[in-house]
């Protein structure tokens, strides 16, 4: 068992080092103008995969509310920062916070981290809102864009299931692993922070 203090020291160090670099991985890539295009791009790159499970992974090993609230949360927050990036309401340190949350969270189901479901709900809405206005300052204001968010929404949301699916079939059969994915989403946050992936 990895001691708080580390713990800490270590996600503090991590959350610092990804809000001093850009991800540069957002804005004005691909197409943002209907459903299908919307549903797809959260399959389109490793940060959006490695969060969306992440979330999933790190609320079927919390348990209990966490399994419902965490992701409700995760899409909730995302399209409230998508609405805000459509009206182009800033919000800074939007592309840090990218790079910081899929450090943060991996190391959040890395380390196994139980937290109070409100505190978590805050992390990951914190998170989900550097996703959605990420996503939202990419979209047209018309029904186009609309139907783009409600796609992302859609397959972050069985992004989230699938980690939840693995989390609960993992923790159950063998509860290292679904730590070591989350080790393995660290380790994608961290080669996008250092511009290796």
């Amino acid at each position: 068992m990895v001691p708080a203090t580390i713990k800490r020291t270590s996600l503090s160090a991590i959350l610092l080092l990804a809000a001093a670099m850009p991800a540069h991985a957002h804005v004005g890539i691909g197409t943002t103008a209907s459903l299908s295009a919307g549903f797809m791009h959260p399959l389109s790159g490793l940060d959006h995969m490695a969060v969306m499970i992440a979330v999933g992974l790190w609320a079927a090993l919390s348990g209990g509310k966490a399994v419902v609230a965490w992701p409700l949360a995760f899409v909730g927050v995302m399209l409230a920062g998508g609405a805000l990036g459509m009206l182009q309401v800033p919000v800074p340190f939007v592309e840090p916070g990218i790079l910081a949350s899929v450090v943060a969270l991996g190391l959040l189901v890395a380390v196994a981290i139980d937290l109070p479901v409100s505190a978590g709900v805050a992390i990951i809405g914190l998170f989900a809102l550097f996703h959605g206005h990420a996503h939202g300052t990419e979209v047209p204001e018309n029904a186009g864009g609309l139907g783009y968010m409600a796609g992302f929404a859609v397959a972050t949301a069985l992004l989230h299931a699938a980690g939840l699916a693995a989390g609960l079939g993992l923790g159950i059969r063998v509860p290292g692993l679904a730590r070591a994915a989350g080790g393995v989403c660290a380790a994608v946050g961290a080669g996008l922070v250092f511009g290796v992936l």
